[in-house]
């Protein structure tokens, strides 16, 4: 944790509208989705052409990981890539989008009393933000912040955080949240690029069941029969507890699928929308998911 990550001063915020704007959680899978064509790259396409033009984008990933709760409040937030043994394309993908300090006290402002530090030069947009945004929002224009997952808190601390954050969708802030529901790099197998275990099907399809009738009910499948085979470490499967929690929050708990499916047996693709209709991906568009960096097992390769 970098001692320039401070506790931000919580104020009033003007710019509150009658618009609401939609949020969404992404099963990001693979890094090499950032350099691919198929059926989920093609959803998160869909996703950003559909979606109002956001004043700023607000991400929970997966991969910021800490043992705090913070933004990152630097003007020019530096593309991370934090992975290995991927191909020199992967790591020459640039996402130069501004960042909005001013959005820190915000955050701060709308959790309160929940403390939040700003982060001024550790962190930046990381993997698990910029390969679903070089498909969403490939132009990099618009400013991306991002909140930490502490992962010293418990899953309700997250469910109702992100209930916290629902004010910031009336500010022209869209709340986006990247993970994967399920997710077990040690269980990966490579042969099987668009198949899922039975115990990760059954495991996604009922975390689907809540998320599309009681999406409060998420936080409470760490109780499930398959929770320790689909959810080994809880990082990649918090970040969908923000969705959750806005969508509890809304008077309107509209979440929709935006794609679904499966990669290499042990990992959910399943995307979710809140408050946006947008058009579903077909079975048959694009290439199917990519191939592993060779001779790298995959719990090595920090997907």
């Amino acid at each position: 944790m970098s001692a320039a990550i401070d506790g931000t001063s919580a104020g009033a915020v003007d710019g509150a509208t009658d618009a609401l704007m939609p949020a969404a959680f992404f099963g990001h899978g693979n890094p090499m989705n950032a350099l691919e064509v198929n059926r989920y790259t093609t959803a998160w396409r869909a996703f950003g052409v559909a979606v109002p033009r956001p004043r700023a984008i607000l991400v929970v990933s997966a991969h910021w990981y800490i043992n705090a709760t913070a933004v990152t409040a630097m003007p020019r937030p530096r593309t991370i890539h934090d992975f290995y043994g991927f191909p020199q394309s992967l790591f020459e993908v640039q996402y130069p989008a501004p960042g909005l300090p001013e959005l820190a006290a915000e955050v701060s402002d709308v959790v309160h009393p929940t403390w939040v530090g700003a982060d001024v030069d550790s962190w930046g947009i990381d993997h698990g933000t910029w390969s679903v945004l070089v498909h969403a929002f490939p132009d990099a224009s618009i400013p991306v912040v991002q909140l930490s997952i502490n992962a010293d808190k418990p899953l309700d601390y997250h469910l109702e955080l992100g209930a916290k954050l629902a004010p910031l969708r009336r500010r022209g802030v869209l709340v986006m949240a990247s993970g994967n529901v399920v997710h077990n790099l040690g269980g990966m197998d490579w042969a099987l690029a668009d198949d899922g275990y039975d115990w990760a099907q059954r495991f996604d399809e009922d975390a689907k069941a809540r998320m599309l009738s009681d999406p409060t009910e998420l936080a409470t499948l760490d109780a499930h029969r398959d929770f320790r085979h689909a959810v080994p470490t809880p990082d990649h499967f918090i970040p969908a507890l923000y969705l959750a929690g806005l969508a509890g929050a809304s008077e309107a708990a509209d979440t929709d699928v935006l794609v679904d499916g499966y990669a290499y047996g042990s990992l959910s693709m399943t995307a979710y929308t809140l408050g946006l209709s947008c058009p579903r991906a077909g079975d048959e568009t694009g290439s199917p998911q990519p191939q592993p960096p060779a001779g790298l097992p995959p719990d090595a390769s920090n997907i």
